[in-house]
């Protein structure tokens, strides 16, 4: 697999994260209670599926410690969402790990990090970055950091979105999915524009519209944004998983799943 195709775009540059809105993951008892994409052991099926497409692998927590630069304009790539080093994303991350660890392996680099935030540059990061990226992530501070900022930008966005919306689980895949590679910004590339172009071909359960109609029509969409960047001209991410799902009808994303991307089959029973 070409390894451009293993990770995704950042279309936003992310705000540092408040001291006061820094949280871990949901209560147990809470956890114990979600519907949905939500309820763990679909949230777990989320992530695999993911993982299949970021890291051509279903052990998405094998992915903590994994960083290089894919070469894709955007820096550093790393962990378990593919934070970038020149989208913000990255940075963010490093800052809530500081603040929750002042005394990580990281933390001399957040200069370093502010300054090629918005570039593919490696300046002040060099070979010491991504070995001390790979030492941060034998630490639970710091794989408990990259599930927050997983949950707080990506996931618990595309979640209640989709709800909004009337979507069911699968339909909540599918935002959550196109939320991780195109990043949440309104452009047409970014999960707002996508999102936007879906709705003007069919609309939202929430709106009266079918659900299955309406998948279809933002797959569509989410196709045509893929188009656009030559890193992401591969489909098979769409087309030969999530659609596979939809066509079956699986809206609630049952196992077993059976699916093939970037030429790779894979499936959990």
């Amino acid at each position: 697999m070409p390894i451009l195709h293993a990770r995704a775009a950042r279309r936003t540059l992310f705000a540092a994260v408040g001291a006061a809105l820094l949280t871990s993951q949901l209560p147990s008892a809470e956890a114990a209670d979600a519907t949905g994409l939500a309820a763990p052991v679909k949230k777990d099926i989320a992530m695999r599926l993911v993982s299949s497409a970021e890291n051509s692998s279903l052990n998405w927590k094998a992915q903590y410690k994994y960083i290089e630069d894919i070469g894709d304009g955007r820096g550093y790539t790393g962990g378990i969402i593919g934070f970038c080093s020149g989208t913000g994303d990255m940075l963010t991350l490093v800052e809530l790990y500081t603040e929750w660890d002042a005394d990580n392996p990281l933390a001399k680099y957040l200069p370093a990090l502010r300054k090629v935030n918005g570039t593919d540059s490696h300046k002040g990061l060099g070979p010491g970055f991504p070995a001390a990226w790979r030492k941060a992530a034998k630490t639970a501070a710091f794989r408990r950091a990259q599930r927050h900022e997983r949950d707080r930008v990506y996931f618990d966005p595309a979640v209640a979105r989709a709800e909004k919306d009337g979507l069911g689980t699968l339909g909540q895949f599918v935002y959550y999915d196109a939320m991780v590679m195109h990043g949440p910004g309104t452009d047409a590339v970014s999960f707002g524009g996508i999102r936007k172009r879906a709705r003007k071909h069919a609309a939202t359960p929430a709106d009266g519209g079918g659900q299955r109609k309406y998948l279809n029509a933002f797959l569509d969409a989410r196709v045509w944004a893929m188009k656009q960047e030559a890193a992401h001209r591969d489909v098979s991410r769409v087309e030969t998983a999530q659609r596979v799902f939809l066509k079956a009808g699986n809206l609630d994303l049952e196992t077993p799943l059976k699916w093939t991307v970037y030429g790779d089959s894979y499936e959990i029973d």
